[in-house]
């Protein structure tokens, strides 16, 4: 489809918002907050930061999201929380530690098994045995957005479908405001998951998730693993580009501005982007689409201070 057909005043009633991951070192976070500061420009209407595989980088979640909040004023950070690696107590300690740091959005996961993705899941001992559970423990706590997964092309460890949406159902019974997929590539998977989300009496806002593909290689061995495909379509369009960063970067952009401006046509208004933590790239998507960029304050502040 070309993206010239999406038409100003559609454009204007989409939302953004993007997914970060807490920095391993200095230089991670450089490049963290450079992404934070660029994207900013397009307003999201959140952004989210996430917890780590097990727990494993809770500290720096921690750190991140009271930076976002407080240094960068970025107020509508949501706090990805697990159930992993915890016990009830614990997390509910971390929760509190997260709302005392301005937090009130809260994007709800079981987590990944301790073992890695492919172990057999176990609940840890006195913890929460899954999201729905911690849907719950969050939601007593007060009046907060909680988010939550989805999967389009099913869970990996799900017997079925069914099985998938009646655990999403369950978490919505529980206090869901929104669900955020995993990212997919093939938008008829996605439209059909959510005519059988609607039939199931689910009727939370299901938010596409949207991976712009700066590696193929490293996204088909990902999606192998979250039980997503890449068509091969997508495959043949970069596979050949691997010599040709430039031309690779701009196939990239069109495959991800396709996809939104696709299911915008369907109807779909908010877009959750995978932005890992680079900003070259998704900033290309979000300009092809068309999103207007929000003039910064301190820009405006100049301005003003010019005019007088």
């Amino acid at each position: 489809m070309p993206i010239h057909t999406l038409y100003p005043a559609e454009r204007g009633n989409l939302r953004l918002s993007f997914e970060y991951f807490p920095p391993k070192n200095d230089e991670m976070e450089t490049q963290l907050f450079q992404t934070v500061a660029d994207l900013s420009a397009f307003d999201p209407a959140f952004v989210t930061m996430t917890y780590g595989a097990g727990g494993s980088t809770k500290a720096r979640s921690l750190t991140a999201v009271r930076r976002m909040i407080h240094d960068e004023h970025i107020a509508n950070t949501a706090a990805h929380l697990t159930c992993v690696g915890a016990t009830r107590a614990e997390v509910d300690a971390i929760v509190a530690e997260f709302i005392d740091n301005g937090v009130h959005h809260f994007v709800a996961l079981r987590g990944d098994p301790q073992g890695g993705i492919g172990a057999r899941y176990e609940p840890f001992p006195d913890g929460y045995e899954n999201a729905a559970a911690l849907v719950a423990a969050i939601r007593a706590k007060g009046d907060f957005e909680i988010s939550v997964s989805a999967y389009p092309e099913k869970h990996p460890e799900s017997p079925d479908v069914d099985a998938d949406i009646d655990m999403l159902k369950r978490k919505v019974d529980n206090g869901a405001t929104r669900a955020l997929t995993q990212f997919f590539f093939d938008n008829n998977d996605f439209e059909r998951y959510l005519e059988r989300v609607r039939r199931a009496g689910i009727n939370i806002p299901v938010v596409p998730g949207i991976m712009p593909i700066n590696n193929l290689a490293s996204v088909s061995r990902f999606a192998g693993l979250c039980g997503a495909k890449v068509p091969e379509a997508i495959v043949t369009r970069l596979v050949h580009l691997d010599e040709s960063p430039e031309e690779r970067f701009k196939e990239a952009t069109h495959i991800a501005a396709e996809q939104i401006v696709d299911l915008a046509r369907r109807g779909l208004r908010d877009f959750h982007i995978y932005t890992m933590n680079r900003s070259p790239l998704v900033a290309a998507v979000c300009d092809l689409v068309g999103f207007e960029r929000a003039v910064p304050a301190a820009a405006q502040s100049l301005s003003a201070g010019a005019a007088a």
